[in-house]
């Protein structure tokens, strides 16, 4: 299994110099989440943007990291609002993967639950999950992609 952390909410921190919530180039909210797990899982930073930020460049970036890894398991730490795209782009290159995309409403350092329990679960499928696929895990739900989809109006994910 492999972590390939390409920023959104989840990794957020309050930037004090111009009053921003702002994307780190850093893991550390991965980093502290998994200081308590029992075996290291393989962690990469790809991209560390907002997901309203990413481009199809940023996607085919992504797809060509995961192609060239011979891990067959990946969660992708991902911003909600193009969350569904990404998921979309990697169905359509791979079906040889089993590839989890997760994230949070609210940044890990302002809400540490929301993002911990979506990583947790994430990581939990991950291990017993043997049909290859593209999944979003987001608020206590594991789905295909194309299932499980972000509800703007009410800030949260819905089964469809």
């Amino acid at each position: 299994m492999k972590i390939l952390n390409t920023g959104g909410t989840f990794n957020k921190r309050y930037n004090p110099l111009n009053g921003e919530m702002q994307v780190p180039f850093d893991n550390n909210a991965l980093d502290e989440m998994m200081s308590s797990f029992i075996n290291r899982i393989d962690m990469a930073g790809v991209l560390y943007k907002d997901s309203l930020e990413f481009t199809p460049d940023d996607r085919k970036m992504l797809a060509n990291i995961i192609n060239a890894d011979e891990e067959k398991v990946f969660i992708i730490i991902h911003g909600t609002d193009t969350m569904d795209l990404t998921a979309g782009f990697l169905d359509a290159v791979f079906d040889d993967r089993i590839i989890i995309l997760t994230g949070a409403m609210s940044p890990f350092k302002i809400d540490s639950v929301e993002s911990s329990v979506n990583f947790g679960m994430a990581v939990g499928y991950a291990k017993c999950c043997k049909q290859n696929g593209v999944y979003i895990c987001m608020n206590g739900e594991v789905q295909p992609f194309n299932k499980l989809i972000k509800n703007r109006s009410l800030g949260k994910f819905e089964i469809v």
